[in-house]
Formats: structure tokens, sequence, C-alpha cells
């Protein structure tokens, strides 16, 4: 089992291994050892925890942080992003635990929020699926380079305290 909490500044390094750990294998599908996940460093990760407007959350199995993901607000729009995971931890709830929970909390810090957005790679089929199930639609594809597809993802929300039956 594991449990979720709000990430802290002491937690940066283990962020960042996991961070990289986490997203090996998808820079090895597109063939580039220089995706942003792999070149972001520990000062910025730093930076982010102390930031209040970011909500950095973690799963935590005994006294190892197994995954992690943040969020940041843009008006109405939640954005979501860095869903890792630890490979040996995959398939085991963790992603599925800490979207549901980053949802939360962004709705909770800023109740008028209308949509979530996110992206992901096009080659990334599992994470795909995961966000469909969880109600995310694509809007579009970017192309950030010429081995590089983007698939940008939403999930409309029902503000907080409305009704959701038919009128």
């Amino acid at each position: 089992m594991f449990d979720i909490h709000p990430a802290t500044p002491a937690d940066a390094g283990e962020l960042l291994t996991l961070q990289r750990a986490a997203f090996v294998d998808e820079a090895q599908a597109y063939g580039d050892p220089f995706i942003l996940p792999l070149t972001e460093g520990l000062d910025r990760i730093d930076r982010l925890l102390r930031d209040e407007g970011v909500l950095v959350l973690k799963a935590v199995r005994g006294a190892r942080i197994v995954g992690a993901v943040r969020a940041s607000t843009a008006g109405a729009h939640g954005v979501i992003g860095r869903l890792a995971v630890a490979p040996d931890q995959r398939r085991q709830g963790v992603a599925r635990a800490l979207l549901s929970a980053v949802e939360e909390g962004l709705r909770v810090h800023s109740p008028g929020l209308t949509a979530l957005t996110l992206f992901t790679g096009a080659q990334s089929a599992d994470q795909q699926r995961l966000y469909r199930e969880r109600g995310y639609t694509e809007t579009h594809r970017e192309r950030v380079a010429d081995h590089l597809v983007m698939v940008h993802m939403r999930k409309e929300l029902v503000p907080v305290g409305a009704s959701t039956e038919p009128v």
C-alpha cells in the first residue's frame, strides 16, 4: 500500500531521481535523451516545491517515494504535468491514485475550475488510455520535434456544488 502527501522541498532530490527513472523508457521510445523530464534540474524542482501556486503530490510506500505529480492553475483551468511512477511500481494503481488526488487538490484549492488539461507523447499509449479512462479527451496534437508529437487532452469539470441532475 502507499500513501499520498504533498511534497516538500526536502523531497527535491528523491523527486528528481524518480522523475529520471520514470521517464527513461519514454526517452528511449522517442530516441531522445533530452526530453524535458530528463533535463530538468534539481534547482527547478526545488523552486517548484517552494512555489505556493504549484501543487506537487508524492506517493510514498514505506520510506520511498514511488510516484509524483504536479499541477498548477491558469485562470479557470488546471494544468497537470509530470505524472511519474517508479518503473518497478507500475501497474499497482499509483498513477490512478495520484491523478485522482491532484484533481481533487486542484478543485479544493481552486473551486472555480472549469477544466483540467495535460499532455503526453503520441507514442505513450498506456498514459493516453489512463487519461481517457479518467474522462480526458484529446483536443489536439502538436509536433514539437521531428520525432516527437504531443497529445493534448482536456477534462471538463462540473463546478463544485453544482447539480449534475437534469433540469
